[in-house]
């Protein structure tokens, strides 16, 4: 690792851009100093390096619709210096040490930026859950209802109750929190276009959701993470639970800020995503939620599949695999969103950065101060351009983005201070598998 000294009149700290030095020493932030000094970066901006902490990459199993190099080459472009895989739709299922060590051996030696892994929940493993926390996951995933894929199925609450308690307070599970009334009431009719997909998973399903999960924090005490929240509608339970000290957190995701129901049904099953795109209302209630903190971060949940199986049948929203890939685009998508709104810079690295980094206990990344992990993003905020699915990193470059305009362009991602991404080359294969401490 090189050592290296950048500046910059915009480096965001604390919340605040203003000019400053970074002194980096084998990887490491060891200095931030006033002024400028050593390589100039001008105006563009420095930020810490996105955690992603929500991220499909599917190998081994289904290399086919994303692997490792892939998915890290679109993080790096992206200015994502960290992604945390998620424990499905990789064969075999990250839910035994077994598997968390054919998956690390699969990622080993390809890996463009950091990759963390969490583990899963399912029906009867809870004697791996020791094993997979003391060989570094970052915490449990769960469903509350189905997966879409067989290897990796829901849990009962009462099953949730039991891992959770086996996980305790130093722990975290992170959960999809949709629960139906009945199962069959999550899956829409054959055909279905994007409004009869979108009433087959309603609001109310979330909300319930959400409130089981808080009720398990509470007798637990275990941490509980609420992933890809789409329904504002649970937000006031959020910041109850939140007030009354139980550890509930959540976060929500660029397609859930960027469009609403009506860009979805004039659209196709690039779309598609479980939860669901709901209304323009919801949408601006989420971004109220980031405001107030209730809402933690924003993550990806990059999902990608192949054309055949994202739309096999002709835009029906029934048979489509549910999952949007934009790894690369989070920060972009994130900033124009934030930047509509009257956001600052300065909101950027709560959501993107730290808020992940903190859930996963990646406490070494996230932020720049003197100690820190020299994984940076430097960009230009104002720049604009025209999503080009062509151009993009991620194996299969379907995506509902494609021809939309959008502010923030990545110029170079370091990791650990070196260049991996440097205006629109993708560089060495630097990226380590990390762990949990």
């Amino acid at each position: 690792m090189s050592d290296r000294v950048l500046s910059s009149a915009r480096v965001v700290i604390d919340g605040e851009p203003r000019p400053a030095t970074l002194v980096i020493e084998s990887g490491v932030i060891t200095a931030v100093e006033e002024g400028r000094r050593g390589e100039d970066l001008g105006d563009l901006v420095v930020m810490p390096g996105l955690v992603d902490s929500h991220v499909h990459v599917n190998e081994p199993g289904r290399t086919e619709w994303e692997g490792f190099t892939t998915a890290t080459r679109a993080a790096a472009a992206g200015g994502v210096t960290t992604i945390v895989d998620m424990p499905l739709n990789s064969v075999p299922a990250t839910t035994t040490v077994a598997a968390l060590e054919e998956k690390r051996g699969a990622a080993a030696g390809k890996v463009h930026v950091d990759v963390a892994f969490w583990g899963g929940i399912v029906p009867g493993n809870g004697g791996e859950l020791e094993g997979l926390r003391s060989h570094g996951v970052c915490g449990f995933k769960a469903f509350l209802v189905d997966s879409g894929v067989p290897e990796f199925p829901a849990v009962t609450l009462e099953e949730l109750e039991v891992a959770a308690r086996v996980i305790g307070p130093d722990g975290v599970v992170v959960v999809h929190a949709e629960l139906p009334l009945a199962a069959e009431a999550a899956v829409a009719p054959e055909g279905a276009g994007y409004a009869a997909y979108l009433a087959s998973r309603p609001d109310e399903d979330e909300v319930r959701a959400v409130g089981a999960v808080i009720d398990v924090a509470r007798r637990t005490g275990t941490p509980m993470h609420i992933v890809h929240l789409s329904a504002a509608g649970a937000l006031p339970l959020l910041a109850d639970a939140r007030a009354s000290g139980i550890r509930v957190s959540a976060e929500t995701c660029p397609h859930y800020l960027a469009f609403c129901d009506d860009d979805a049904s004039a659209g196709g099953t690039e779309f598609k995503c479980a939860p669901p795109i709901r209304g323009d209302h919801n949408r601006e209630a989420l971004w109220a939620g980031l405001a107030s903190g209730v809402i933690d971060m924003v993550v990806s949940d990059h999902s990608p599949a192949p054309p055949d199986v994202k739309d096999p049948a002709g835009g029906d929203f029934a048979s489509a695999w549910g999952g949007i890939a934009s790894l690369e685009l989070a920060l972009a998508v994130t900033w124009s969103g934030a930047l509509a709104r009257g956001f600052s810079l300065g909101t950027l690295p709560r959501w993107l950065c730290a808020g992940p980094a903190r859930l996963c206990g990646l406490t070494d990344r996230g932020t720049i101060v003197p100690g820190a992990r020299a994984d940076l993003v430097v960009w230009e905020p104002e720049a604009e351009f025209t999503v080009d699915p062509g151009r993009m990193e991620q194996r299969h470059r379907v995506t509902p983005y494609a021809g939309r305009r959008l502010r923030g362009i990545v110029r170079q991602t370091i990791l650990g201070g070196e260049v991996v991404y440097d205006d629109g080359i993708v560089g060495p294969c630097l990226g380590r598998l990390v762990a949990r401490p």
